[in-house]
């Protein structure tokens, strides 16, 4: 050890030389006799040397730590130098060799003398080493270094009635040894017996053998001996306590299968006997994993132990009916014949080509998983048996990998999505909504130490599919909180990852159980509510609202036939005609999806059900006019284009989780007025927008002819109606510069137009994102005419091809390039028509970026 004091020259003999075999995990100390066993060819060819030579005589060393799991990892490897070795070492003389049948030769050698190795000779193919004797440790040479012979007689008395109460402590302890360490009369051969009785590590052996003072080691060693009787008679009291239960549980065993047989020859039924052997018969049944069989083996003894009729009995048994009722070990063979699979989505949703292709290829993935899993099993199974081609090799499972997470407005058909998924695969459908969840134990399960405790609701869905390899949907993943209770994202965390989630572990069971099979699909709103990490793990699917075409199709092909079957209607009951749909669609609902539709369309069948229960069963066409008395006063009115233009005034286009809305930018001047009054409820983004348009405006106020002393004299109040409604977002950047531009340079802004876009101080239009929402919106109130961010061109693949067939999009990457197409010129004032068209303009050639698709 680096703490012993190294003795002084004068101390140390002459220098020899002997071979040297090295050791892993053991150390020979002087005075004692071991078996070695040499496995190395270089160790091999030590042991062989030795016996040739006269004297017999081989240093046994230890190889430090580290250098020896080097070793054992490789097995070809070498000492390559003295550093790998302890210095300090124990000459011996090798009393007997036996040669092991599998090459490793045993030999038994005694420790006589510590010797400290100067220097290894690496010889081939054993090795040497030069060395010097270390002074033996006596009791006269302790006394010449000035220790008491009282010291000495007080330590060694110590240690031997130690030895005396750790014999006493063990009823196995052999007499003979007790026998030789009470009669060892030199301290140092007795502190090097009991340390190696001690049965400890070998940097506290090495640390005996590198004492060179006495009076130390046998301090050492006493502190060792007492920590090992401390132990001892430790686990005597232990085990004495356990003795004591287990002979009372013996005894109230004995006394219940007396009783048992005492019911019996009265003929009473013994309820709770039944009760413990139908529980046992289903756990041999249930074929359960063997953690989980010990663990309902446990518990069922328990039961057995206590009755059914306490208080404990009763959780126990609700425990081991969630162990035996859990599918462990239950799968359902996946349908992935993805004909089939085309055919259900077409089936269940219109449109959505690209959200359709994109889980056709998930299912590709599994079924090439699948065909790869069964090739392997059957290569497995041919080495042991020939099979025939006909031979059906059941697939298993396979790790799921990527989850993936659906992102669009409410009712645009994630979980509808996920219920198709679930049944192209053949697999049972569990929802679990999240919404409002802030326990982590609702998903992970409560302890079985509190009262009324169950599993989370993970283990819960399982056990309704009563299959290991469900889908399940979690529902709401923005919607999750936190508080004091814990955060469930975490948990979350846990359960989608795939690292991970082949062994989660429930509260309440306490078992392990493998999520790794599992189908799950996650679905939002707003993915910017979802934690980053949770997100990090989904692979998101993002769903965008329908166009009025789109929704019309899934009313009549989807919508309509469901409701007309909830409300018991023959299918011909009921016949919108274009024109009532559409009503429907933009007077009783303003949302992106379909939900509210769905409604508007079973309140109608409602009213038709009615006059078929009392008689009028002719088939009934709904018009137009007939809406307002079947479904109320329309709730929305259509947004209505301003019809006079006034300079000051911009539509823009937002985007919000319902979809795509039209808003008015208005901007006018506050004669000694100061600074910018924003109002409309704006957040810190849309704010900073404002300012930078008023920047921009002000900074080029010379290139659009505008007179500096406007913004010196007024102060400018700029506001977006629905004060209400929060708003934020960069996208309304542009609206604001050309509502501010109109109003300084006193030319109106085209009310046939709309536009979208970030900006910054350069002048630059960025890109926004909801493009499609956007336009959409635009295209329901009637506007034809949108400009759009350059770098946006991509994004209208997603526009329907009616919409954008009706539609005059033009793309800028310039401030200046908005002004001058939102802005009405002076002399085209008089030209430029109240229904939002005007004679002159340019419609700009459609990009080929997305005309293509």
């Amino acid at each position: 050890m680096d703490d012993v004091v190294t003795l002084s020259p004068a101390n140390l003999e002459t220098i020899e030389t002997r071979l040297v075999l090295p050791l892993r995990s053991m150390v020979l100390l002087p005075g004692i006799t071991l078996p070695v066993v040499a496995g190395r060819p270089r160790s091999v060819a030590v042991a062989e040397a030795v016996l040739q030579t006269s004297h017999k005589q081989v240093i046994i060393a230890s190889i430090r730590p580290e250098e020896s799991d080097r070793l054992e990892k490789e097995e070809k490897a070498e000492i390559e130098s003295l550093d790998a070795l302890y210095p300090i070492a124990t000459l011996a003389v090798v009393q007997r060799m036996l040669r092991l049948p599998f090459g490793p030769i045993q030999l038994i050698v005694q420790g006589q003398q510590r010797v400290r190795i100067e220097e290894l000779l690496k010889t081939d193919p054993t090795y040497e080493a030069t060395f010097q004797r270390l002074p033996k440790l006596t009791s006269d040479a302790a006394l010449a270094t000035g220790t008491s012979a009282q010291t000495l007689d007080v330590l060694t008395s110590t240690i031997q009635s130690l030895w005396r109460e750790m014999a006493l402590l063990s009823p196995t302890f052999p007499e003979e040894i007790l026998t030789v360490l009470l009669n060892s009369e030199e301290p140092a051969q007795l502190a090097y017996q009991t340390f190696v009785l001690l049965q400890q590590e070998v940097p506290h052996i090495q640390a005996v053998l590198e004492h060179d003072n006495l009076e130390q080691l046998l301090r050492y060693v006493l502190t060792g001996l007492q920590q090992e009787v401390e132990s001892q008679r430790l686990r005597s009291e232990i085990l004495g306590e356990t003795k004591k239960e287990i002979d009372h549980q013996q005894r109230e065993y004995l006394l219940r299968q007396q009783l048992k047989t005492i019911q019996e020859e009265l003929g009473e039924a013994d309820s709770e006997s039944q009760e413990i052997e139908e529980l046992r018969s289903r756990m041999t049944q249930a074929h359960l994993p063997e953690a989980a069989q010990k663990q309902a083996k446990r518990e069922l003894d328990r039961l057995e132990r206590i009755g059914n009729s306490s208080a404990e009995g009763g959780v126990i048994r609700t425990y081991l009916d969630w162990i035996l009722e859990m599918p462990w070990n239950q799968m359902v063979q996946d349908d992935l014949d993805l004909h089939n699979a085309r055919k259900v989505l077409d089936a269940d949703h219109h449109s959505l080509t690209k959200i359709k292709d994109r889980i056709i290829e998930y299912l590709a993935t599994f079924k090439l998983k699948q065909m790869a899993q069964v090739s392997r099993r059957r290569e497995v199974i041919e080495r042991e048996q020939p099979l025939d081609e006909k031979t059906v090799i059941p697939s298993g499972g396979y790790t799921i990998g990527t989850v993936i997470g659906f992102a669009g407005p409410p009712g645009v058909g994630k979980t509808s999505l996920g219920q198709s998924i679930a049944r192209a695969l053949g697999r049972p459908f569990e929802r679990i909504s999240l919404g409002g969840l802030r326990d982590e134990a609702e998903l992970r399960g409560h302890r079985r130490t509190y009262i009324g405790a169950m599993p989370g609701r993970i283990v819960q869905a399982l056990h309704r599919a009563g299959v290991k390899n469900p889908v399940i949907m979690l529902d709401e993943l923005d919607k999750v909180g936190m508080d004091y209770r814990g955060d469930p994202a975490s948990v979350l965390l846990e359960i989608l990852d795939p690292q991970q989630n082949h062994s989660f572990r429930d509260l309440y069971l306490d078992l392990d159980f493998d999520l790794s099979q599992v189908f799950f699909i996650g679905t939002a709103n707003d993915l910017s509510r979802v934690p980053p990490p949770l997100l990090d793990r989904l692979e998101i699917i993002e769903l965008s609202g329908y166009s009025e075409q789109e929704k019309m199709a899934i009313a009549q092909n989807y919508l309509l036939p469901r409701q007309l079957e909830k409300a018991g209607l023959p299918s011909d009951a009921v016949q919108l005609p274009t024109a009532t749909l559409l009503q429907v669609i933009e007077y009783y609902t303003r949302e992106a999806g379909v939900r509210k539709l769905e409604q508007q369309l079973g309140t109608l069948c409602r009213k038709v059900a009615v006059r078929y229960a009392n008689g009028e069963t002719e088939p009934i066409t709904i018009h137009p006019e007939q809406l307002e008395e079947m479904l109320g006063s329309r709730r929305f009115l259509r947004d209505e284009i301003r019809q006079a233009n006034q300079p000051g005034v911009a539509i823009g286009l937002a985007w919000t989780v319902q979809g795509g809305e039209v808003l008015f930018v208005e901007a006018v001047l506050l004669p000694q007025g100061k600074d910018l009054t924003i109002t409309g409820q704006l957040g810190e983004v849309m704010q900073e927008s404002a300012r930078i348009a008023r920047s921009y405006v002000w900074s080029q106020a010379a290139s659009l002819g505008i007179n500096l002393n406007v913004f010196k004299d007024n102060g400018l109040h700029l506001h977006i109606p629905a004060g209400a409604i929060p708003k934020d977002g960069p996208s309304a950047g542009v609206t604001m510069v050309s509502a501010i531009a109109s109003l300084l340079m006193n030319r109106s802004v085209r009310m046939d137009t709309a536009m979208t876009g970030e900006i910054n101080l350069s002048g630059q239009v960025l890109p926004i994102g909801g493009v499609r929402e956007k336009v959409l919106a635009a295209h329901r109130v009637g506007i034809h005419r949108v400009l759009l961010p350059q770098q946006n061109a991509k994004d209208l693949v997603d526009v329907p091809d009616d919409v954008r067939n009706h539609m005059e999009l033009i793309f800028c990457d310039r401030i200046e390039q908005v002004l001058e197409n939102a802005l009405i010129q002076q002399q085209d004032v008089e030209h430029h028509t109240t229904d939002g068209h005007q004679q002159n303009a340019i419609v700009p050639p459609i990009s080929p970026l997305w005309n293509e698709h």
